[in-house]
């Protein structure tokens, strides 16, 4: 992965980033659930020649070493990274959880962006069945399911967490979520996924960090539901994967694009791991919202 190591101050502490470099517009490039800032390399690559992209480690990801103890930290930092970057009306991207994330920072006046760009990341339900969907998540046994599928939590050695990398990158392409992904990035992406404590490496996120962003409060005023969109009034595009979690609701997800003007849907033929699996795609379709910008702006970087 090309690009500078940063830190990114907040009140209780720093987030660790990626800055990728390039001039112009600003766009902050937010990961999923269980990825980091490394899932970004390729589509930042792209990007480089017409915009300055960072890719930031959300909380209990990546080389962050703050924890989520509260539902919406994490979504409420985004508001902050803005500010410790100096920007003003940035392009926000957000894969997947990110999706949702620079969303709700967006709908609850933590800054004004340029632009959305929600890949493969939007919440679709009315409060009540989004309550017992996040309760879903706090289980037993979906906690065994992540800490079997994806070893979240595990502490190792410096020697099995580099065969554990090597090894996903082996299995890219019978991957569920990796196939169509460069091997290498997916290595990057796992070795970032580890962070040295003492004489050991973490797997992140470990599992208490998703039942601790699972554990919305009923009376939110930003709530993961589809009424967030409603709060929106910048520019917004949505990318669906064709193959990816939200496929089986695109009449949703239209619904949401045509509710206002500025809003686009765009498919796009991949599996929910869009920028890891399809980053030239995505990184023309960020382009485009950049390029939009600067026309807006007079040619002004923001």
């Amino acid at each position: 992965m090309i690009g500078t190591e940063i830190e990114l101050p907040l009140v209780d502490g720093v987030l660790s980033a990626v800055d990728f470099g390039g001039q112009g517009e600003g766009v902050l490039l937010v990961h999923g659930s269980g990825h980091n800032a490394a899932a970004w390399g390729d589509v930042a690559s792209r990007l480089v020649s017409e915009c300055h992209p960072v890719a930031v480690d959300l909380r209990g990801h990546g080389q962050t070493r703050l924890d989520s103890t509260g539902p919406e930290q994490y979504w409420r930092d985004i508001g902050g990274v803005v500010t410790a970057l100096g920007w003003d009306r940035p392009v926000l991207v957000g894969h997947s959880t990110g999706g949702y994330a620079v969303a709700a920072a967006t709908a609850g006046g933590l800054m004004e962006p340029a632009a959305l760009c929600i890949v493969d990341g939007m919440v679709l339900d009315d409060r009540s069945a989004s309550l017992a969907a996040h309760a879903a998540a706090r289980t037993t046994e979906a906690a065994d399911r992540l800490r079997t599928m994806f070893r979240y939590g595990w502490e190792t050695d410096a020697d099995q967490m580099h065969a554990y990398a090597e090894q996903c990158a082996r299995e890219a392409g019978e991957d569920w979520l990796n196939a169509g992904a460069r091997p290498g990035l997916v290595e990057e992406v796992t070795r970032r996924s580890f962070l040295h404590r003492g004489h050991r490496w973490v797997r992140r996120p470990a599992v208490e960090e998703i039942v601790t962003v699972t554990t919305v409060e009923p009376g939110a005023d930003v709530f993961p539901s589809a009424e967030v969109y409603d709060r929106l009034t910048c520019p917004m595009t949505i990318v669906l994967a064709e193959d990816g979690f939200y496929a089986s609701r695109r009449d949703d997800v239209r619904a949401v694009a045509d509710a206002a003007p500025g809003r686009r849907l765009i498919d796009i033929s991949s599996n929910h791991n869009v920028p890891m699996t399809r980053p030239a795609d995505l990184a023309a379709i960020i382009l485009d919202l950049v390029r939009d910008r600067t026309s807006a702006s007079g040619g002004n970087a923001g």
